[in-house]
């Protein structure tokens, strides 16, 4: 067989995997389990804002372990897992669905090359969260000994240009922040959902949400890739923070506990708009 139709046929093989109907479903049980981890980190925001903290950071790893803490919590851990590793599998096979496109020229190559970037960050996002909701639903999450974002910068700064590296992360996640706000903004999201034969209702639902959901995540993003330039900066391994070190940032400016609860509210909406998500096939 030549070159091409080797293309051709993992071109295809990954195009059939992601179109798999037992795939497309357990990839919707993992938009679910997204949107729940988002609908918990916001409250936890939200306690954070009010005083009645659980004790619990406002990140995935909180959101998980306060799963954990409920009736029923093992097994809806697993179920998160096993969703999660789904998304991860749909994405990689969009990675290989767009590879095909890479060799071509003009427009194609161009769309090629977002959706293959857009699907390898999802990939190793949803694979990342997955792990985590594994030691969570094994029982291995609260001792797990995983770096915090501190401990991970102050590694990083330790190789050569680390510092530089570090920097390069920040300004990729501010980056990605502030598209984040950009497509709630314009509803360009709009543009990766097939709404076809939806009623005007169920439109506008899903449109409210995500122009409400993808700022907050947005600007909680472009505050964590803050703090990591900021920490590059400031050759100061300390100043890097995760999301709970973010919204504790938000909590200390004035006017700080509004602030905090529109951008708790915000990424609530996200979380609802993943749920919705899952009900819609996406457009190729």
């Amino acid at each position: 067989m030549s070159v091409q139709g080797n293309a051709r046929s993992a071109a295809g093989t990954a195009k059939q995997a992601g179109n798999s109907d037992a795939l497309e479903h357990l990839a919707r049980v993992g938009l679910v389990a997204y949107g729940l981890v988002h609908l918990l980190i916001a409250w936890l925001a939200l306690q954070l804002a009010w005083g009645g903290s659980s004790g619990q950071q406002a990140d995935q790893s909180g959101a998980l372990a306060t799963l954990a803490q409920q009736p029923l919590g093992e097994p809806l851990l697993w179920v998160l897992t096993v969703g999660l590793v789904a998304l991860a599998l749909w994405q990689a096979a969009e990675i290989l669905r767009w590879r095909h496109g890479l060799t071509a020229s003009g427009d194609r190559r161009k769309q090629a090359l977002v959706r293959t970037g857009k699907a390898v960050a999802k990939t190793l996002i949803y694979l990342a969260l997955a792990v985590l909701a594994f030691r969570y639903a094994s029982g291995t999450g609260q001792s797990s000994g995983s770096s915090t974002p501190q401990q991970t910068a102050a590694g990083v700064f330790g190789w050569p240009g680390g510092r530089w590296l570090v920097g390069a992360i920040g300004l990729v996640v501010v980056g990605v922040g502030v598209y984040h706000v950009y497509k709630g903004v314009t509803k360009r999201f709009l543009k990766e959902i097939d709404l076809a034969g939806c009623s005007a209702g169920t439109t506008r639902l899903v449109t409210r949400l995500g122009q409400a959901g993808f700022p907050g995540k947005g600007v909680a993003l472009g505050l964590i890739g803050g703090l990591l330039v900021w920490s590059a900066i400031t050759f100061d391994a300390s100043k890097a923070d995760g999301l709970d070190g973010a919204l504790h940032l938000v909590l200390d400016a004035p006017a700080g506990q509004v602030l905090l609860t529109l951008v708790a509210l915000g990424i609530a909406a996200f979380g609802a708009f993943c749920f919705v998500r899952a009900r819609f096939p996406e457009r190729t």
